[in-house]
């Protein structure tokens, strides 16, 4: 005797050995021994033979008209032998009547099953239902193949171009065009974005790191809705002083400046302005909002993404021939010794005179010319007075440094600025402590303190980046205790050599800043009363929800302009066709080009001391991923100086940014090391977006 059974919703068939009670001992066809409960036991049989009555049984399923044998069933539960003497006219035979369990089985949409054998035909509309979507995605599978087919000619379908974002993205899993692209890529071996790119989709690698950027961090666009512009502050007392900016060609949101005045009897005062947005804009206003959804400017080579609309910086930047309400540092200064007399804040009106630029001045304002008094420049005598006072400043901070236990600055680092222009890039060495770099690094720094120490003082709190901790010592390696913070209350900024340091220049372009120059007016305007006032009171929760939120956004900025830099310096090779090149090696097997700040790593490169230059030759390199392939072809007879900050990656101290938008908004690459390199730089201490690194804050060794 043969029985046809069901196991763990499976059907079988075998051959009885022996039963005994409620169950049977069945061979398969297989050989494997099977224990099978009666209840199990859909139908016994002698012919034909286990093996044929199943296949016959699926021959026979697969003729059954199922819309037929729906209508036969009627609406009421019922076994499968009762519909089999329906539907055959006559009690079913065994292949026949396993024909029907397997067709009644196989078809859910018509037949809900209710048990063993069991099974009650679907309700009408239920059915239509059920058809309707069957048909669809039938349609749906239909339109997908044809998709596929295009993608894999590298054409995008019309359906998928409005799509095209988002399915790389943030796709809809669900979705055919999705679906279709996996497909695609999978046949074709490729990634979505090299596919899409193929496709016209997306029109260029640097298009599509812009896209992604754009796409995770400003989805709704990066434009500006319609607001009202603030009306500048009225009736405030216009400064007696003529005061200039010091930036890159550029730069557009001048938010520093700075003016000299002789007092006579050996004594100077130098101005520190910085435009005061603060003054009319309030917080939790629609504007304070706006900056705030944004935290900062977002800067890459070519273009930037501004934290305020241009109308709106126009309102309040230090243009020449222009006059503008300011936050101004005032310093008396001892020029026998440079030593700080005494040093006031003021909020008033300024005058700007000139808006200096780097490209027209830096070949001009050297440290010879500035020995010698040499040259003929705008505001010369008030360069050299500003130069004289910050490398009193400069080393100050050394010895502050060095009572930290930390080795003083290295400037012999070369930084990069970039020029983008129709899509041709221009790549400029700049050595790091130029002249005016330095001053305008320095004079950053000192208001950054000094500001810093009046909020303290005041008893409100700010937004302060502090570095290191008392004597050196503290949980976790050096790195981690030299690792830059974001703090509310003031504290050692030991890289920088200072007791204090709150970001407090740029509130243009930095939200951090914009929320220090209301505590800092708070501060001037009210005095002892300034705690009462302040917008942000002490242990204010919403001023630790700024720092968090600025962090994040900030370390993701940084993230996408090394990410446009690294693509830039990879156009550099195309547009110069640059096939041997020289690097310097920062560490084993990791190396960065001579001319321009492409870091790559070159695996099995052999052992070579730290600041070699070597001869590479490259080999290929990927815009979509941001890879390079080289070889090493020979070690050169040159020895590069390169910078404690470049050559220790164990001990990095990350490079702190003062407002060095103040001196380039091109973005040198600073020495931030690429993920390709397994170097980086800690996200809370990341290198100034905007331009040149106020202190350079190089590798010290505790």
């Amino acid at each position: 005797m043969n029985v046809f059974f069901e196991e763990s919703g499976d059907f079988k068939a075998g051959s009885v050995l022996s039963q005994a009670g409620e169950a049977y001992q069945v061979e398969l066809a297989s050989g494997k021994r099977a224990k099978v409960k009666a209840k199990d036991v859909l139908l016994q049989f002698t012919a034909p033979d286990p093996v044929s009555l199943i296949e016959q049984a699926k021959a026979a399923a697969a003729e059954i008209d199922l819309p037929f044998l729906w209508e036969v069933a009627g609406q009421e539960e019922f076994g499968f032998a009762e519909l089999g003497a329906e539907y055959f006219g006559q009690a079913a035979q065994p292949v026949e009547a396993a024909g029907l369990i397997f067709a009644l089985h196989n078809a859910p949409v018509y037949f809900y099953k209710k048990g063993r054998g069991r099974y009650k035909a679907a309700p009408e509309t239920a059915l239509k239902a059920a058809l309707a979507g069957i048909e669809k995605k039938k349609q749906q599978l239909l339109i997908q193949a044809g998709y596929v087919e295009q993608l894999m000619q590298h054409q995008l379908p019309e359906a998928m171009r409005p799509l095209a974002l988002q399915l790389l993205f943030k796709p809809d899993k669900n979705s055919i065009e999705y679906k279709a692209l996996v497909e695609a890529c999978d046949a074709l071996q490729t990634s979505a974005a090299r596919l899409m790119l193929a496709a016209g989709g997306i029109s260029s690698p640097k298009h599509l790191h812009l896209a992604k950027f754009h796409y995770e961090h400003f989805p709704k666009g990066t434009g500006f809705p319609a607001l009202p512009l603030p009306a500048l502050a009225a009736d405030l007392p216009v400064a007696d002083v003529q005061a200039f900016s010091i930036d890159d060609v550029t730069t557009t949101e001048i938010d520093d400046a700075f003016s000299v005045t002789e007092l006579g009897e050996g004594q100077i005062r130098i101005g520190i302005h910085i435009a005061a947005p603060g003054l009319s804009i309030q917080r939790n206003d629609a504007i304070d909002q706006l900056a705030r959804s944004r935290m900062s400017t977002v800067y890459m080579p070519g273009d930037k993404i501004t934290m305020l609309p241009d109308e709106l910086v126009d309102v309040f930047t230090l243009g020449a021939g222009q006059s503008r309400p300011a936050l101004s540092l005032y310093a008396t200064l001892n020029t026998a010794d440079w030593s700080v007399v005494s040093t006031e804040t003021k909020v008033e009106a300024i005058t700007m005179a000139s808006n200096l630029r780097h490209n027209d001045l830096d070949a001009l304002v050297t440290e010879e010319n500035l020995a010698n008094d040499a040259g003929d420049y705008p505001h010369k005598a008030e360069i050299a007075r500003i130069w004289q006072w910050a490398l009193a400043l400069e080393q100050g901070r050394m010895a502050k440094r060095e009572s930290f236990g930390m080795k003083p600055e290295q400037n012999n680092r070369v930084d990069f600025n970039f020029y983008v222009e129709d899509d041709v890039v221009s790549i400029v060495r700049r050595k790091r402590g130029a002249p005016l770099d330095k001053m305008v690094a320095e004079l950053m720094i000192f208001a950054n303190s000094t500001w810093g120490k009046l909020m303290a003082e005041h008893g409100i709190p700010g937004i302060y980046r502090a570095q290191g901790v008392a004597g050196g010592r503290g949980p976790g390696g050096w790195a981690a205790r030299m690792q830059v913070r974001m703090l509310t209350h003031a504290a050692p900024h030991q890289g920088l050599g200072v007791d204090q340091y709150a970001w407090s220049t740029s509130p243009l372009r930095r939200y951090t800043d914009l929320v220090n120059q209301w505590q800092i007016i708070a501060c001037v305007q009210h005095g002892i009363t300034a705690p009462l006032v302040a917008p942000f009171k002490p242990k204010d929760a919403d001023l630790f929800a700024i720092v968090s939120g600025f962090d994040a956004a900030y370390s993701a900025y940084a993230d996408f302009q090394s990410n446009m830099e690294r693509y830039w310096c990879l156009r550099w090779l195309q547009q110069e066709n640059a096939r041997q090149v020289d690097a310097v090696v920062l560490k084993d097997e990791v190396l960065r080009l001579v001319d321009i700040p492409l870091v790559i790593r070159l695996p099995g490169m052999p052992q070579t001391a730290r600041g070699a230059q070597v001869r590479l030759d490259i080999l290929r390199w990927d815009e979509v991923d941001l890879t390079v392939e080289a070889r090493l072809l020979e070690v050169l007879n040159v020895v590069t100086d390169i910078g404690e900050e470049e050559l220790d990656d164990e001990n990095e101290v990350a490079l702190e940014t003062v407002d060095m938008a103040d001196t380039a908004e091109q973005t040198p690459a600073d020495a931030q090391l690429t993920d390709e390199a397994t170097m980086s730089v800690p996200a809370s201490a990341e290198a100034e977006t905007q331009s040149v690194p106020d202190s350079n804050e190089t590798t010290a060794n505790p």
